[in-house]
């Protein structure tokens, strides 16, 4: 059987190309890869180190805490990649939040080269002169970004065509462009669990009255959890 050509080709640089190894045997990550509808390549930054200990930080400019990433090695290995339109991405806490709407840009690509940070940063000119693009995955600091990566790879190939098997399932997510609320409550069988029971209009079988409720109820959970997700959306009082 003829093998697909990939939808998407993602090189990881890290320093630690070991912590990937499990993720992306698993899961819709795993099936995708072993169907061939992603091409992802782990690459050990360490590999474009010159010297005998294979040296990737050093002190920073200025004094301060902590070491940072020389960006030799960084240059190296994106280079090493060969020619090609690619799209490459820097996961450190400094930079613009992952969203929605970040991640169907980021699946219109046909190549993305995702840069694990470590240590107390990157040195700036990684970012400038490559350049890439720093994203951020939540207002929190990791000890590195291979973590990161792993969330930004999920969140962006699983919008790949042909990697969830029911596409009908990506429309009413949380954060979907066509309803900007969290998703709605989600029940399965027993009807009855410690005393909590499923919502009667879910059994009803009347689907107008089911999108209702979900309609109802996202909002609700939306005003719960991210209340921030409604503002200037609220009714006047």
């Amino acid at each position: 059987m003829r093998v697909p050509a990939p939808s998407m080709r993602v090189d990881v640089l890290t320093l630690f190309p070991a912590i990937f190894e499990s993720p992306l045997r698993q899961s819709l990550l795993g099936r995708a890869i072993g169907s061939g509808l992603l091409d992802v390549r782990v690459r050990d930054i360490r590999d474009h180190a010159h010297d005998p200990h294979r040296t990737t930080d050093d002190y920073g400019y200025g004094g301060g805490p902590g070491m940072v990433m020389k960006p030799e090695p960084v240059f190296e290995a994106v280079e090493a990649l060969g020619p090609g339109s690619r799209r490459t991405i820097l996961l450190s806490p400094a930079g613009r939040r992952l969203d929605q709407d970040l991640v169907r840009e980021f699946a219109g690509e046909s190549w993305l080269v995702l840069i694990c940070g470590r240590y107390e940063g990157v040195d700036e000119r990684v970012a400038q002169g490559l350049p890439a693009e720093e994203v951020s995955v939540g207002d929190y600091v990791l000890s590195g970004g291979e973590a990161a990566a792993l969330v930004l790879l999920e969140a962006v190939t699983r919008l790949v065509p042909g990697v969830v098997g029911n596409v009908e399932s990506l429309g009413p997510e949380s954060f979907g462009a066509d309803i900007g609320l969290l998703d709605h409550p989600h029940y399965t069988r027993p009807r009855s669990f410690r005393g909590m029971e499923v919502p009667d209009a879910l059994l009803s079988g009347d689907h107008a009255r089911i999108a209702e409720w979900r309609r109802q109820a996202a909002r609700e959970k939306t005003r719960r959890n991210r209340p921030d997700l409604l503002e200037g959306d609220e009714p006047a009082g």
